[in-house]
């Protein structure tokens, strides 16, 4: 994946707790959200937890590659080889703007203006975009995340 205008921030996810995506946590789950302006991916591989099952998204895979604007991820794992291009590490998440979005005052965060990230894995609850453009998309379910 490479991205511009990259932003990452703790925050707490609260959902209804009898749904069938809160588990055994009643409702609420800490997670890991990423804001990305513009980014490009190759062979997305993206699990959604919908309580013990997960829904896998995968696109990308051909000679086009996934593109998004104004991305944004709440992920409870991540994994990849990583590198950024004039990170700020330790930021107040209230005073973001690389991104265009802020978290909550007072939260650790950190910014970048562009990101890379090799073997990119998520585990997500939720992903929005303004443009998600996914070539070659195939939908699948799995006991297990990518």
């Amino acid at each position: 994946m490479d991205g511009t205008g990259f932003e990452q921030f703790g925050d707490l996810d609260n959902m209804i707790p009898d749904s069938p995506n809160a588990g055994d946590t009643g409702g609420q789950e800490l997670i890991i959200t990423s804001a990305i302006k513009n980014a490009t991916l190759d062979s997305l591989c993206q699990s959604v937890d919908l309580g013990g099952v997960n829904l896998l998204i995968k696109a990308g895979s051909g000679a086009t590659k996934v593109t998004a604007t104004d991305l944004m991820t709440d992920s409870t794992e991540m994994s990849g080889n990583a590198s950024f291009n004039n990170i700020e590490i330790g930021n107040d998440a209230s005073t973001l703007n690389k991104a265009g979005v802020q978290g909550k005052k007072g939260v650790f965060s950190q910014q970048a203006d562009t990101v890379h990230i090799d073997n990119l894995r998520q585990t997500n609850y939720a992903t929005t975009a303004g443009v998600f453009k996914l070539p070659g998309l195939k939908l699948s379910f799995s006991d297990s995340g990518c």
